[in-house]
């Protein structure tokens, strides 16, 4: 990561994790993906249940791989013929792992979801959710937060999973309401009524989507 961009990072960290303190949730900051795997191997005990949605961040720090190989109960969905089963596993787990579509500069998370088996989880269900965020994630406010969500998360999302959508043709949210579609619900964090469950690791890096 460039120097200079590497310091302004560091600096923009500070007022997320700032803001997510005042949301009560708590923010931490990784200077690389090994600091940030190392973090959230910290946060997690030994044995704990851990479940997850897609999160791509997830896997591009090594943190799944850490996981499967350590001495945890790492649920991995996409090992299960019976993915409902899997996904409803994740509201009594000690930890849901995952990322975010957007955040804003203040600490609010934005998420969508098609199956909204994630946005659920991250609501409720789950002891903690422990978020891995890009500091490409960031943006200035809710509204352009929703606009990455749509216009760049959601577009990505859909062509990955090869699904048949305006925005997965054009790159661009056609707000749909294609059968396909994966912008079902919108949930936007603002506040954790529950003191520690909501951890945010902020890496130095471009990381998901």
């Amino acid at each position: 990561m460039n120097e200079t961009i590497t310091k302004r990072n560091a600096l923009l960290a500070k007022t997320v994790i700032k803001g997510l303190e005042s949301r009560n949730m708590k923010g931490y900051y990784a200077a690389t993906k090994e600091e940030a795997r190392e973090l959230a191997l910290k946060l997690i005990p030994e044995n704990s249940f851990i479940t997850m949605g897609g999160a791509m961040s997830a896997h591009e720090i090594g943190l799944v791989k850490a996981l499967q190989e350590g001495n945890y109960r790492f649920i991995d969905r996409d090992q299960y013929q019976d993915k409902r089963a899997a996904m409803l596993m994740a509201y009594d787990a000690d930890f849901f792992l995952s990322s975010t579509n957007a955040m804003t500069e203040d600490g609010v998370l934005v998420n969508i979801d098609g199956n909204s088996n994630r946005v659920s989880a991250i609501a409720q269900g789950p002891r903690k959710v422990l978020f891995i965020v890009g500091m490409n994630k960031i943006c200035k406010d809710v509204d352009s937060a929703m606009k990455r969500a749509r216009n760049v998360a959601a577009p990505i999302n859909a062509q990955r999973f090869g699904l048949s959508t305006p925005c997965a043709k054009t790159g661009s949210c056609m707000d749909c309401k294609s059968p396909d579609t994966i912008c079902c619900q919108f949930l936007i964090t603002r506040f954790s009524r529950h003191t520690d469950r909501i951890h945010v690791i902020l890496v130095n890096d471009n990381l998901g989507f």
